[in-house]
């Protein structure tokens, strides 16, 4: 499948930008790092049969501006949010975070607790994450040394979301409320080679702790899949996003 594209003119520059389908909940797609919108190819059309989905890319990657400011959590919550508003998709709002894009779910349901109905962590980053550097071998921590020098010298690379985790893990930490909705949580049940024993074992502790963010949670294996179940399981977050989105308008016809 091919995403269709448009272009919206925020007050920090222009952003890609994709909805699809009619229906409610409305659901809003957020990227890993650097993830460009077709990421969500294989699960778009099926999601898109029932509820409308909004997705998009963030500055500096594919088609949208570069950024022109640090592109911390709060800033990037606040862009999304504009650009929600500008093309009026309204909340509440089903938030689906791959990897990095996790942290901006969860920032965003705690700086607007009433309009996140529900997030699916999928494969998400946790804010303990950031410590699993610790375990890395020497040669991964000089490699990784070696590309933050490098984005410091791009004038856009230095605004890069990458050299702002500690400071979207920070505003997370910050906010002490996460609202009562329901909390999805999915993880890749594929053993990746390259990651050391331990930094797999404190990951997964890592994925369940946001279990512990709602009462009403559940953990879902996609055991075929590594960081990417939305490619390589795409039925798993489909049916995953739907189940999320059946508990929230079997609330809402109550």
């Amino acid at each position: 499948m091919k995403i269709e594209k448009y272009n919206i003119e925020t007050s920090k520059g222009k952003l890609q930008y994709n909805i699809s389908g009619k229906g409610k909940p409305n659901i809003v797609l957020i990227n890993g790092g650097s993830g460009p919108i077709d990421a969500w190819m294989k699960i778009l059309p099926e999601i898109s049969e029932s509820s409308s989905v909004f997705s998009y890319n963030r500055f500096g990657i594919s088609g949208s501006d570069k950024p022109i400011e640090s592109q911390d959590g709060k800033t990037i919550v606040k862009t999304l949010r504009e650009a929600l508003t500008i093309v009026g998709f309204e909340s509440p709002l089903i938030l689906v975070g791959h990897s990095l894009g996790g942290l901006y779910a969860n920032l965003y349901a705690r700086l607007y607790p009433n309009e996140v109905a529900g997030i699916v962590f999928l494969e998400s980053s946790h804010p303990k994450d950031l410590s699993l550097n610790e375990y890395q071998g020497k040669t991964v921590k000089v490699i990784n040394k070696m590309f933050t020098m490098f984005d410091s010298l791009s004038s856009h690379k230095q605004f890069n979301e990458v050299n702002f985790v500690k400071e979207t893990v920070d505003q997370i930490q910050q906010v002490d409320f996460f609202p009562k909705i329901p909390v999805f949580v999915i993880t890749g049940g594929k053993e990746n080679r390259m990651m050391p024993e331990e930094v797999r074992k404190k990951r997964l502790e890592n994925q369940l702790e946001l279990l512990s963010l709602s009462k009403n949670s559940k953990h879902i294996v996609a055991e075929k899949s590594g960081h990417f179940p939305q490619l390589s399981e795409p039925r798993v977050v489909i049916d995953t996003i739907k189940d999320c989105a059946k508990q929230i308008n079997k609330v809402n016809n109550q």
